[in-house]
């Protein structure tokens, strides 16, 4: 995976957010891309803190891993397609599923836009008082 290809990821999701991503966790492996500088460069910018799992262990980033497990299961095990733009799409209508409609046990039985949106209301009444 290219380092380029992270950071770009990091560029579009903090845009998305009109760039309030500061304090955001973003939990990687071990991976040289994660190493880059340019990834820790972009991380710094936005103010994005980075966690890295312990050699051999998964319980660093058992979140993550917990995802990443449920994508390849439900989405990607058993299944082809014949171009970019059907595996991207696919890959949209999975992610906007799973953070806009799935409950997740973890975040309360919320989704987690709920659970986003909870904290960001919480925050900003907690700023105005």
């Amino acid at each position: 995976m290219r380092t380029s290809l992270v950071t770009d990821a990091i560029e579009m999701a903090a845009a998305s957010r009109g760039g309030r991503v500061t304090g955001v966790v973003f939990y990687a492996d071990r991976g040289t891309q994660y190493n880059a500088a340019a990834f820790a460069d972009v991380c710094l910018r936005h103010g994005i803190r980075c966690s890295m799992g312990r050699v051999g262990s998964s319980y660093d980033n058992a979140l993550a891993e917990s995802f990443f497990q449920g994508l390849k299961r439900e989405l990607l095990h058993g299944r082809r397609w014949t171009s970019k733009a059907q595996t991207r799409l696919e890959l949209f209508r999975w992610l906007s599923y799973d953070t806009r409609r799935r409950r997740h046990s973890a975040l309360g039985y919320r989704t987690p836009a709920e659970f986003e949106q909870q904290l960001i209301t919480t925050r900003t009444l907690s700023l105005v008082t």
